[in-house]
């Protein structure tokens, strides 16, 4: 597949990255920031073009004229859209992503065709991580929250802890404590070192455990694993761009809600738009304005701005006087590798989150959808299966059947609006919507290959 990529920030870099390293694609990252380039070019086996993405010069040195895909990902919708527009009307590009961030354009879908503004797939990484710690505020144990089969289904990452019923024994115990559940323990990861689990496994303090569930008994599941925190109330978010305000108004109506921004006037426009919230002017770094505010009654602190070192700061500072439990925002990846042993609780990757509806777009057969997780090392996908037992290697069979790649677990089926949870014995089905975990996610190309139907099916 050839692949264009405007834009060379985190989320274009990302990107590159994790296409790059699939053997099947080209690709071509074009900016107009030299440096940027040099340095995904020392790093990665891709082309670079150095200038504006939106114009039909630059463009064509980067191959669109025979690029199946373009994706615009640079930090002005503007430039994106323009790009979009002129691969679509020069060079016909089958597939056109681009990233959007002014709600204005994002709630009206009507003006994004091929007859009008030609981009197939809209991406926001503002809405996205908006609704990602929306559901993370939902399950207070919960690191991270990924929805499947429509939000029928969950999968939940959680530390496993030494007071939870399940730790210490077999996972078969699972049944034993909760009879009326049905839950699949997809992996474990223990000191960072993956486990692929059986009902033999023991689940030991301090685990990072997956588990995939119906969403109604997610609760249940994450209650074996430790003694569930009570729920959130009072939070406070630091920052008042797209991300900070978004998820103020989203919460407002169920919890109290202090946000805190350094933008005398943004502060001004956001307490007139939101209903309940308390709109607060000042640094999320000043310790007193914190003291003052009640920092130690908090149950979750936020730290959502541009800058990252504001950003773990400004966490820091408020786990230190006293908030239960601290996230932040923080785009550059090796902060999130340093912040995962630290004191911050949950670090927030935007463009990961991001990387995940994108790759959703791009990947072969019938990915419904694709979950980036533990800072891009894992995968979740969910895939449809196709054909018929003569021309399918997974339809007809038993699970425990399939040639599947190391340290992959299927966890589920979704069939006809029904979930399923996955067994040994479980048997696939035309057309199932298959839940699979990847503790490596450099198998996916099997999986896809896995799944493809061969020659014969129509």
């Amino acid at each position: 597949m050839k692949i264009i990529i405007l834009g060379a920030g985190q989320v274009g870099s990302s990107l590159a990255t994790v296409l790059s390293h699939e053997t099947r694609n080209s690709v071509t990252v074009v900016d107009t920031d030299v440096s940027a380039l040099s340095r995904l070019q020392e790093r990665l086996d891709i082309r670079t073009v150095q200038g504006y993405g939106a114009q039909p010069s630059v463009l064509e040195e980067a191959g669109a004229a025979d690029a199946d895909v373009l994706i615009a990902v640079t930090s002005a919708d503007d430039t994106n859209m323009l790009a979009c527009e002129v691969a679509w009307v020069l060079y016909r590009t089958p597939t056109k992503i681009a990233r959007i961030r002014e709600a204005d354009f994002l709630d009206h879908p009507a003006l994004f065709d091929n007859n009008a503004i030609p981009v197939d797939y809209m991406i926001s990484p503002e809405r996205l991580i908006k609704d990602y710690i929306v559901r993370l505020i939902e399950y207070p144990d919960a690191l991270q929250v990924r929805d499947f089969a429509e939000g029928k289904l969950r999968l939940i990452g959680m530390r496993a802890d030494a007071d939870g019923p399940l730790v210490g024994q077999p996972i078969r115990y699972l049944a034993a404590l909760l009879p009326d559940v049905e839950a699949r323990v997809a992996a474990i990861f223990r000191r960072d070192t993956p486990l692929h689990p059986d009902g033999a496994t023991v689940i030991k303090a301090d685990d990072e455990v997956f588990f995939l569930a119906r969403t109604e008994d997610i609760r249940k599941v994450m209650s074996v694993m430790r003694r569930l925190d009570r729920p959130y109330r009072r939070i406070m978010i630091a920052g008042g761009g797209n991300i900070g305000g978004g998820l103020a108004a989203a919460l407002e109506s169920r919890f109290q809600v202090k946000l805190i921004s350094n933008n005398p006037e943004k502060a001004r426009r956001l307490s007139a738009d939101l209903d309940s919230t308390i709109v607060l002017t000042g640094s999320a770094t000043d310790s007193e304005l914190l003291i003052e505010e009640n920092i130690e009654d908090m149950d979750v602190f936020l730290a959502l701005t541009n800058d990252d070192e504001d950003n773990i700061l400004a966490a820091m500072l408020a786990k230190r006087l006293g908030a239960r439990k601290v996230m932040c925002i923080v785009n550059r990846s090796e902060y999130v590798d340093l912040i995962h042993m630290g004191t911050i609780d949950i670090a927030l990757s935007p463009h990961n989150i991001t990387i995940g509806s994108l790759i959703t777009r791009l990947r072969r057969g019938d990915v419904v959808s694709v979950h980036s997780l533990r800072r891009g090392a894992a995968e979740a996908i969910e895939i449809i299966a196709r054909g018929d037992a003569n021309t399918s290697q997974v339809v007809g069979r038993r699970v425990d059947a399939l040639k599947l790649p190391p340290g992959t677990t299927i966890g589920a089926l979704l069939r006809e609006g029904d979930v399923l949870i996955a067994h040994h014995d479980s048997v696939i089905e035309a057309d199932d919507h298959v839940i699979l975990f990847l503790t490596d996610k450099r198998h996916v190309r099997d999986i896809e290959q896995l799944f493809t139907v061969r020659f014969g099916f129509f």
